[in-house]
């Protein structure tokens, strides 16, 4: 009696509190905030994607999971080219970050975000947290942890984008 009691509790909690807690911050439905980031000869503009969807990636080549979930982002990008994913490599040491992308092969537009502006413009201060936003610059889901990216879940969200 006792296990079905804490059993019921803990549905109750999961049907409450959810198990995606990511899925609806406060910022969806609200504009992307915008940023820059220079990076060495490189400087990219989240407004330059505006009119596409972009999968924006923070991640960090020390964290296990965000390197785990690069695979499925990469298919992702080769199944869907006209979504924009975009790394951001945060809280890192540069030549660590050159050196991941170099030693894994890493095709997939990324970017060094020394000064940690663009995470912080999110919210974000631990890696991997990953946002989907549309092509009017609204954030639309925010996800928390490595993902699936070619899971037909995801992939069926995109394409409705």
């Amino acid at each position: 009696m006792r296990s079905i009691l804490f059993g019921v509790i803990g549905l109750i909690l999961l049907a409450t509190t959810g198990c995606d807690r990511g899925s609806l911050p406060e910022q969806v439905a609200k504009p992307a905030p915008n940023f820059t980031i220079v990076d060495g000869s490189r400087t990219i503009h989240l407004s330059d994607y505006h009119g596409k969807t972009v999968v924006l990636s923070f991640w960090a080549s020390w964290c296990a999971p965000c390197l785990a979930e690069f695979p499925s982002l990469i298919d992702l990008q080769k199944q869907m080219p006209q979504i924009v994913v975009l790394g951001v490599d945060f809280n890192d040491d540069a030549a660590a970050y050159r050196q991941y992308l170099v030693d894994n092969h890493i095709d997939l537009l990324t970017i060094h975000d020394e000064s940690q502006q663009s995470n912080l413009a999110f919210g974000t201060t631990r890696p991997p947290e990953t946002y989907i936003i549309d092509g009017q610059g609204k954030i639309r889901r925010k996800f928390i942890g490595a993902q699936d990216w070619t899971s037909p879940e995801i992939m069926n969200y995109l394409k409705n984008l």
